[in-house]
């Protein structure tokens, strides 16, 4: 029936081309629908009342929103209480957190049938794959989730806020709105936007233990099942599995840093007689273990979803969580997104390997060519290109260093970067201290999300148009094997030296100085 309305034909395939331009025209048609809404929010009846919008929609924060949210960005430069009304949440960002992860699932299976195919000159319907990542993926799971998170206490109501006073007499806005509407689907659709500005550290978006765990696991299950997938359609399972391993010891290792660093006593306080771990900036109720699991575990994926201030966790810690925003979402990462940048970093490891040996570098069968390696190393240098040169600019310039009140030195040159590797990353978290509302880092971040959406979706979804066209040649005594540990390790190494080589330069200046001297 989808398909008749919308005058899809379900058995015409696409070329990487169509497939593409469809992936661009869904995301614009997003941003201008949202942009609009937005804008126009004033004009929307229902709740919450005039006066506790505090922050004013203006064009630019309005764009970058839009812009934000059909790239599952969700990088919020405002407090969602303070500035939406609640059909402009419901409306815009919730569609949108369907709408556009569901073009990321999509993006993420073309990329499969890239080797799962040959001499095939297309890769698949992106409509079709739309229609099946809504209805047989997206909005069943969250319709289940949201059904827990109400019966957990999360809100779902069109209610007015309420005032409350408080013991010492003074008056206290207790927010409302459709919560469980937004607060399962932001996670499991790898966007993050909250409903309050505080996100999952608010009581009414993650109450409960039990939330609190959904929620992460909402971020990385479908992530983590498409190395799997990949598996699974190329007929060589246990290729799938490797790239799951490889996924998994990466972020072991990053969670065992941050949890040693977050467990010790900071240095600035040794000398009070204080014991425990750095408590500043996190629940209670969650303690040091879940926060930092959930940072990890957000940073990890395109899913902005903290429940702690992550500009006060330890420079060890901070330095985890934009590492793993700077690799490109290697490890488990967004709705298809993840996928193919462990694979296209695995090329990168193949490629080398085949020029160490002498020989013409495949992966699962398929040739990596010299057009392939440009777009492969297109890839690999999009992100340090756009994310350094934004961090640069707003170093030096007036407009940046405006935003940076609160901290300055290395702390204040980290929030810049961590906001830039963010927006690459279509992550959306941010250190809270940097004042990002203002027209240069609108715009700015603007820049970043686009690359970071459409810019590397373009060059995996053309890599897997030539790979298609290719034939699978059988694996031989001169091959290396997929499916080994001797091919994790290669991978592995590819990660850590690309990742060094490109950022560690920019972190020497930000995290790493400021542990050594703070």
């Amino acid at each position: 029936m989808l398909y008749r309305l919308l005058g899809v034909h379900p058995d015409k395939e696409m070329t990487p081309k169509v497939y593409l331009v469809s992936f661009l025209a869904i995301g614009a048609l997003g941003t201008l629908f949202l942009f609009l809404l937005l804008w126009l929010q004033s004009y929307l009846p229902g709740g919450p009342g005039v006066r506790y919008l505090t922050t004013p929609m203006s064009a630019d924060l309005a764009a970058n929103t839009a812009l934000s949210f059909s790239t599952t960005t969700t990088w919020q430069a405002y407090g969602g209480e303070s500035t939406l009304r609640y059909l402009a949440q419901i409306i815009g960002l919730a569609s949108q957190n369907f709408l556009a992860g569901a073009a990321g699932l999509a993006i993420g299976m073309a990329f499969i049938r890239g080797f799962s195919r040959e001499r095939s000159s297309t890769i698949g319907n992106f409509w079709v794959d739309m229609v099946r990542a809504l209805l047989w993926v997206l909005l069943p799971v969250s319709l289940v989730g949201s059904l827990i998170l109400v019966w957990q206490g999360v809100p779902l109501n069109l209610n007015p806020y309420i005032e409350a006073r408080t013991l010492e007499g003074a008056v206290q806005m207790i927010a409302q709105g459709p919560v469980a509407a937004l607060e399962f689907i932001k996670n499991l659709g790898t966007n993050g936007g909250g409903f309050f500005n505080a996100n999952g550290a608010h009581p009414y978006a993650n109450p409960t233990p039990l939330t609190n765990f959904l929620g992460m696991l909402a971020i990385a299950v479908v992530p983590a099942a498409l190395p799997i997938t990949l598996g699974h359609m190329i007929r060589r399972p246990r290729a799938g599995v490797v790239l799951l391993a490889i996924m998994v010891v990466l972020f072991v290792a990053g969670l065992a840093v941050c949890d040693v660093a977050e467990s010790v006593c900071p240095p600035r306080l040794a000398d009070l007689g204080l014991v425990g771990g750095n408590m500043e900036g996190k629940e209670v109720r969650f303690g040091i273990g879940s926060s930092v699991l959930a940072a990890v575990v957000t940073s990890n994926g395109a899913t902005g979803s903290y429940n702690s201030m992550h500009d006060s966790f330890q420079p060890l810690s901070v330095l985890v969580l934009v590492w793993n925003m700077l690799l490109g979402e290697v490890t488990f990462g967004g709705l298809g997104t993840g996928l193919y940048s462990v694979v296209i970093l695995a090329l990168v490891g193949i490629f080398m390997a085949g020029l160490m040996i002498g020989r013409t570098p495949e992966y699962l069968g398929k040739t990596i060519k010299p057009e392939e390696a440009k777009l492969i190393s297109f890839y690999i240098l999009l992100t340090p290109l756009v994310v350094l040169t934004l961090t640069a600019w707003a170093a030096v310039s007036d407009a940046g260093r405006a935003a940076v009140a609160t901290n300055g030195g290395s702390h204040g040159f980290t929030e810049i970067l961590f906001a830039y590797a963010s927006c690459m990353a279509n992550n959306g978290q941010t250190m809270a201290s940097l004042d990002a509302n203002n027209l240069f880092y609108n715009l700015t971040t603007m820049v970043a999300m686009f690359f970071g959406r459409f810019g590397l979706a373009a060059l995996a979804i053309l890599l897997a148009g030539r790979l298609a066209t290719q034939v699978s040649k059988p694996t031989t005594i001169g091959s290396l094997p997929c499916d080994t540990v001797t091919f994790g390790v290669v991978v592995l190494g590819s990660v850590v030296l690309i990742g060094a080589v490109c950022y560690l330069p920019a972190l020497a200046l930000g995290p790493i100085i400021e542990h050594l001297f703070y």
